[in-house]
């Protein structure tokens, strides 16, 4: 194998974990920046206090509740595939929850991203361990960038990788 050709699947390799550490951010974004709208949410949907607490929640629940459902799809269908359907159905959830005229609706698309967020999820980790399993130096790396996805440091740790 030439050279070239080595260069540029070692870049493609490094440019897929900056998408599955990208998942992964997304992932952790969505239960924790939720916090910052639910003031504005409140006022311009009619959350009542009580039901308001069901914004974080219906996240939370649709994602820990199908999280091995998605692990398991991955099985069958391949991670390559479920990660990109993951994406899809996030993006798709939070276009439902971002024009929500009310309640349901916002709740609806919430638990539309947790669904997204449970494809998501197991099949970066799959997509990760195949990409850079075969070699240990590297995988510790893609490890230590993935687990450092919730910090905001995707970027600049991906750049520093390659």
């Amino acid at each position: 194998m030439t050279t070239t050709v080595k260069n540029q699947r070692s870049t493609t390799r490094w440019w897929a974990l900056a998408l599955i550490a990208t998942a992964q951010f997304m992932v952790i974004m969505d239960t924790s920046i939720i916090g910052v709208a639910l003031p504005r949410m409140q006022a311009d949907l009619g959350f009542t206090q009580h039901n308001l607490s069901w914004v974080f929640n219906a996240y939370v629940i649709a994602l820990g509740g199908l999280l091995l459902l998605g692990g398991r799809l991955a099985d069958l269908f391949g991670a390559r595939r479920i990660f990109g359907t993951g994406w899809f159905v996030l993006l798709a959830g939070s276009l439902v929850a971002g024009l929500a005229g009310s309640v349901g609706v916002e709740l609806t698309g919430r638990a539309i991203q947790g669904v997204g967020a449970a494809l998501i999820a197991p099949s970066a980790l799959t997509l990760l361990m195949m990409i850079f399993g075969a070699n240990p130096k590297e995988l510790t790396k893609a490890l230590a960038l993935y687990g450092a996805a919730h910090a905001g440091r995707v970027l600049p740790a991906c750049s520093w990788a390659a």
